[in-house]
């Protein structure tokens, strides 16, 4: 069985793959069980310093790895590059750190015990990766994964097998022993039945509410770990005192980066009506200011959705929401032209039962609510199914700090884009997921948090 990728800007074939097969997919598991017996045993420094040199590899090949994340699903270049750097980051981050978060803790619980935390590896992972952010999400997985001693087993979405394949080589090249990382290109199926496997220890997956309830069901069943990072559809809380201008910059950036194809992108903007007309029609301007295009153009910030069902979906959720009432400021259909392009778009009016109120919009969708107190915008802002990341816009930056410990949401931003940083943990509640990525959460989620405890012979009374 073979899959084909498709280049979202030109709707023509990029590359045709093998699938693994039964007795492939049973070979890689043992090689990486098999791996997993020494790889554990190197020292952490040495471990820590490989995933040092994925760093170096990434900075040498930047443009060549953007390029291909341009072709295969769309991302405008220079937000590929920066992707590509983002990587480089978060490796250095934890070949600088790992020892540190995985150094064992020493508690004190009598004086005649010896007692300590350690941190110790689990086996293989199975990783289940989405196409948006074809690098980050496995990087930044894997390097805190192998660092702790753990092997791991990639299958990427099937429209970015080309950067799954590379990523392959790129610990290849920076010097992992063979096994540590292997690509599975294998269908959903042989996903479940690798992380039910005996030889697999814990299973993570980045992607929708279904896929995580399906790999946490079969994870569950096995007794075995998971981390799930799902969807989001976070609100953006623009209060009266709000700085407009940059709210209204920040607003069209958080919802457009990547083609509007991000689980942190901002999606409902729930803005107080003392302030609503300007900040609707300063975020209209914005919208309106951007080029949609050619993602290998540098001077694009909009290219396409990555998918032709993507599109066919986003397509049909804009219109539902229209036909319950919803009002089109700008945008609101797809574009007429070779590609799975997608106008940027400005709802108002949006039912609260409306597609674009209530579900996951993956593409340069806006909508917009108004709210006539601090406590409605509040209310309306934790009304839904998600949790993933939320802001809120004022002057008063204590107001603002009070607030974001209101939101249910894994991280809350004040006055500042949602984002992803290697020195923080990362993660939702709700349908938006559980467990932890980045940080030291991040390099202990997968390891066995072992206490020991070493008394004397005679005992603690001896």
């Amino acid at each position: 069985m073979r899959l084909t990728t498709t280049d979202p800007t030109t709707e023509k074939d990029v590359e045709t793959y093998e699938y693994h097969d039964d007795a492939d997919l049973d070979r890689l598991l043992d090689r990486s069980a098999d791996r997993f017996e020494s790889w554990r045993d190197r020292p952490v420094t040495e471990r820590q310093a490989l995933v040092g040199s994925i760093a170096d590899v990434l900075r040498e090949n930047e443009d060549e790895y953007a390029e291909l994340m341009t072709e295969e699903m769309g991302k405008p270049v220079s937000q590929a590059r920066g992707e590509i750097q983002k990587c480089a980051w978060v490796c250095e981050f934890y070949a600088e750190r790992a020892a540190e978060f995985l150094q064992d803790e020493r508690v004190g619980v009598h004086p005649r015990a010896r007692t300590k935390v350690s941190y110790e590896p689990l086996g293989p992972l199975v990783a289940v990766m989405p196409w948006n952010y074809p690098f980050w999400q496995v990087l930044r997985v894997a390097a805190p994964t192998l660092a702790a001693g753990n092997t791991m087993l990639l299958s990427h979405a099937p429209n970015v097998t080309g950067c799954a394949k590379a990523v392959e080589r790129i610990l290849d090249e920076a010097g992992f022993p063979e096994g540590v990382f292997t690509t599975l290109v294998v269908d959903t199926d042989a996903i479940h039945d690798a992380v039910a496997d005996d030889r697999v220890a814990a299973a993570t997956l980045t992607g929708s509410v279904r896929a995580g309830r399906a790999v946490a069901e079969t994870a569950g069943n096995n007794l075995k770990p998971s981390v799930l990072e799902l969807g989001g559809s976070d609100p953006f809380v623009v209060l009266a005192d709000a700085p407009l201008d940059r709210a209204c910059e920040v607003a069209a950036k958080a919802r457009v980066n990547n083609n509007g194809q991000a689980c942190i992108a901002a999606k409902r903007f729930i803005v107080h009506e003392d302030v609503y007309e300007s900040f609707r029609d300063g975020l209209v301007r914005e919208m309106e200011s951007l080029t949609v295009g050619d993602p290998a153009d540098e001077d694009t910030d909009v290219g396409p959705i990555a998918r032709a069902d993507l599109l066919d979906t986003l397509e049909t959720q804009v219109r539902e929401t229209v036909d319950a009432g919803a009002t089109v400021l700008t945008g609101g259909e797809a574009l007429d032209r070779e590609g799975y392009f997608f106008e940027p778009t400005v709802l108002e009016d949006v039912p609260d039962d409306a597609p674009a109120a209530c579900d996951e919009l993956f593409g340069p969708v806006a909508s917009l609510f108004r709210v006539g107190s601090e406590e409605e915008a509040m209310e309306l802002a934790n009304d839904t199914d998600y949790g993933l990341g939320a802001s809120v816009w004022t002057e008063d930056l204590e107001r603002g700090e009070r607030l974001a410990g209101e939101f249910e949401a894994g991280a809350a931003f004040v006055n500042e884009l949602v984002q992803s940083h290697p020195k923080l943990p990362f993660g939702g509640v709700k349908n938006s997921g559980y467990g932890r990525e980045l940080a030291a959460d991040g390099i202990r989620e997968f390891t066995n948090k072992k206490t020991v405890w070493v008394s004397p012979a005679d005992g603690l009374d001896g």
